[in-house]
């Protein structure tokens, strides 16, 4: 079947269940390996397919890759558009903050995998991070800088104040292991992040 063909006939359920396993093999194992590292092979192996049935699907490793950066940067979006400029400012941070950790911890190969694509320097996803990404930053920097501007919180960079948040949770997903060693058995890492970084928070956004 070529590509058209495939693209514009609806799947019968086989043809969805086995699409479903290879983007779930995908994602295990490009947010293990990277791209460079993952293989065909590797993803047939992890989906229960083989490699021909694979390329049935997707005709290079590429186009796999591609469509798990497409589905993720929505998701990946969505807490920073819940950002409301009608909130409680310190509230709305705060609150954006904690949706980044809870991603962190419900999605680590997400981010893993959103991660290894910008060392890469995001070859795929740059067109997504020139366009929708930076706009809705533009937008919401804007949000942050007037209630700074209006002493509704402290003064901040309103730009590296959502760098600084990026860092400070996906670093839970992205670093996972590093963190789990460091901190030892008997440790929630995001629950104990989640005490810290309010604290942290509400400390920089005070105004008094």
């Amino acid at each position: 079947m070529n590509d058209e063909g495939r693209a514009t006939r609806p799947q019968t359920r086989i043809q969805q269940r086995n699409t479903t396993a290879i983007l779930e093999a995908a994602l295990e194992v490009f947010s293990a390996q990277g791209f460079r590292g993952a293989t065909l092979d590797q993803i047939a192996a992890a989906a229960g397919l083989s490699k021909p049935n694979l390329l049935y699907y997707f005709p290079s490793k590429e186009a796999i890759h591609l469509e798990l950066l497409r589905g993720l940067m929505d998701d990946w979006l969505a807490p920073l558009h819940a950002l409301d400029p009608a909130g409680e400012p310190r509230d709305e941070i705060m609150g954006y903050m904690r949706r980044k950790l809870e991603m962190s911890r419900e999605m680590p190969r997400e981010s893993r995998l959103f991660a290894n694509e910008v060392l890469r320097g995001a070859p795929h996803m740059m067109p997504a991070i020139e366009t929708g990404l930076k706009s809705l930053v533009d937008e919401k920097a804007a949000v942050i800088r007037g209630w700074s501007e209006a002493g509704r919180i402290a003064p901040v960079d309103p730009y590296h104040l959502i760098f600084s948040i990026w860092a400070l949770t996906q670093h839970y997903a992205d670093f996972e292991a590093q963190v789990r060693a460091v901190l030892g058995p008997g440790h929630d890492p995001y629950s104990e992040a989640g005490a810290f970084l309010d604290l942290l928070f509400t400390r920089l956004l005070a105004t008094g």
